[in-house]
């Protein structure tokens, strides 16, 4: 498992479009939002957590279809799929590896965007945690999406049309910690949410994902 981790996270950062991408898409989004709807502070600041969310996630997106697809191409799935590791273990290091160029820059890049969205000093703390538990999940999905689109050519918006939902609990629950946590409510609630999410699709979507790869790679 350990040399798959290492060989997956070579290619992400020797291919283009993955690390790089994805924090730039984030960092882009972040810098255009306060242009589009104005430079009052007051409105900044209540939209930031969303805005945040919301630009971790489509910036996840973008990277998904490099998941599974350059294995498939170059015919190392299937030499994958025939050795001793179960497809199980190999769903959860390819998901592991896309959170760790995709999901962590991102968790580390939010605290110095917030900045720029004027998000209020206790919103910090709180946003980096919704995020640093939010998107495992995050990745955990867009693997399974990978899986279901495997060897479709230009499978990257049918693989966005079928994550996009299942996307959308993390989105409200991830951006509600961070909301409640920057105007000093309570976030307990949501962020018990959030992690039950996680923790339900770290445990079953791995499974769902190698019984998918079985049937496409046939």
């Amino acid at each position: 498992m350990s040399a798959l981790l290492l060989r997956d996270l070579r290619l992400a950062f020797r291919a283009g479009g993955g690390f790089g991408l994805g924090l730039a898409f984030f960092l882009i989004v972040t810098v255009l939002v306060p242009f589009a709807v104005g430079p009052e502070t007051a409105l900044l600041s209540r939209i930031a957590p969303g805005i945040l969310w919301l630009g971790a996630l489509l910036a996840c997106l973008l990277s998904l279809d490099r998941i599974l697809a350059l294995d498939f191409e170059d015919g190392s799935l299937d030499l994958i799929a025939t050795a001793p590791l179960p497809l199980e273990a190999v769903a959860v290091v390819k998901a592991l590896a896309h959170w760790l160029t995709t999901g962590l820059p991102l968790v580390l890049a939010a605290p110095v965007l917030g900045l720029l969205m004027s998000l209020p000093g206790p919103g910090y703390l709180w946003l980096t945690l919704s995020l640093a538990l939010g998107t495992p999940a995050l990745s955990v999905i867009g693997t399974f999406g990978a899986a279901l689109t495997v060897g479709i050519k230009r499978g990257g918006l049918l693989l966005s049309l079928l994550v996009l939902p299942l996307y959308v609990p993390t989105l409200i629950f991830g951006a509600e910690v961070a909301r409640r946590g920057a105007q000093g409510l309570d976030p307990q609630a949501p962020l018990l949410l959030l992690a039950g999410i996680t923790c339900g699709t770290i445990a079953l979507l791995p499974f769902a994902s190698a019984a998918v790869l079985r049937v496409n790679l046939r």
